[in-house]
């Protein structure tokens, strides 16, 4: 499970690189300012969240059970958080209306809460000074 957590940190880091140099640079010509700052916040969230996997797979204070149930977590918090923040901001570009799926937003964040809920559980029920 480690290097499945660490292969889609990575993944997620890169994509947030390409998607922060997207938004940044081809995406400001084509939506508002305000449109690029909602897609700047799906990346950074993103990223914050490879960082956060990248701890989680390569750490020995979380069990695997444990470590399994936050990358799932992560993973579908990611998806509904930062793809529907990025669908919002570029719906003009598109003939999808993603307000539509609007209410993703929260449910993903919601995910990324509870992902990092689990490990502060964790982290309480550690024995000793590990």
């Amino acid at each position: 499970m480690n290097k499945t957590i660490l292969i889609s940190a990575a993944v997620f880091g890169i994509t947030a690189i390409i998607f922060g140099a997207f938004g940044a640079h081809a995406l400001k010509e084509l939506i508002s300012t305000e449109a690029v700052q909602t897609f700047e916040t799906g990346v950074r969230y993103q990223m914050y969240h490879a960082l956060f996997l990248l701890f989680v797979g390569s750490t020995t204070y979380i069990s695997d059970k444990t470590k399994k149930l936050v990358f799932y977590f992560v993973m579908i918090g990611m998806l509904l958080f930062s793809g529907s923040i990025y669908g919002l901001s570029t719906n003009l570009l598109t003939n999808f209306d993603f307000k539509s799926i609007g209410f993703l937003t929260p449910i993903g964040g919601l995910c990324l809460i509870i992902s990092w809920s689990i490990v502060f559980v964790n982290f309480i029920k550690m024995k000793g000074n590990n």
